[in-house]
């Protein structure tokens, strides 16, 4: 489900229209996370660790209102929950866009994303599925690669708002600390600097939980 947003009682008017007609409407960020107790928990729970930091970035993201925004030509929709459009990775090395539906029920979210990764796995091509709407998140994990910035390949022709997260290398310090490096590109016409703390605030929490 979604709702229409009431851009002309909206604060953020003058920005989403100052914003919206850039080639390159997107901002990203970098910062490091702990993820010490949280790779614990997963090992508690029998869990992948990369499904439940996903979870946990869904959890955030279902949260954090101006997450859940998407533009349709010149108004904003609020959509009631945004799902994960995954880059899952097969032993050829080759991958494919997954869509994994949020779950706030971690259990009922790991079913859902176990049995979407095993389908992507089994499948070729980059698209074997069609994504009929755009309430979900650009997900990847890049578990080789301590990045410290990122960018993507984009179409600026392409009419896109969805935020774009994505995982570095998981480093382990002397003391036995875990952080991993998360990249997250949002269109600046739908939210600031400011949400996109709330968001990484959120989520550390959640981490830390």
């Amino acid at each position: 489900m979604k709702t229409l947003l009431d851009i002309e009682n909206w604060n953020r008017k003058e920005p989403f229209l100052f914003f919206k007609q850039m080639e390159e409407p997107f901002f990203g960020v970098t910062v490091e996370i702990n993820c010490t107790k949280a790779y614990e928990k997963a090992k508690e729970l029998k869990a992948s660790f990369f499904i439940y930091y996903l979870h946990k970035t869904l959890v955030a993201v279902n949260s954090i209102e101006p997450f859940r925004y998407r533009i349709s030509g010149d108004e904003i929709f609020v959509y009631d929950q945004i799902n994960a459009s995954a880059t899952i990775s097969r032993e050829d090395h080759t991958f494919g866009f997954s869509l994994i539906e949020y779950d706030a029920d971690f259990l009922i979210f790991t079913q859902n994303a176990v049995t979407e990764i095993a389908r992507i796995q089994t499948t070729t091509g980059i698209f074997t599925r069609t994504f009929d709407d755009d309430n979900v998140i650009h997900f990847s994990a890049i578990p080789w690669v301590n990045f410290t910035s990122l960018s993507h390949a984009r179409s600026q022709t392409f009419p896109d708002s969805c935020p774009k997260i994505s995982f570095g290398k998981m480093i382990i310090d002397k003391n036995g600390k875990r952080t991993m490096n998360m990249s997250i590109h949002v269109h600046h016409g739908l939210m600031d600097g400011f949400h996109v703390g709330k968001f990484v605030d959120c989520f550390q929490e959640l981490m830390n939980a």
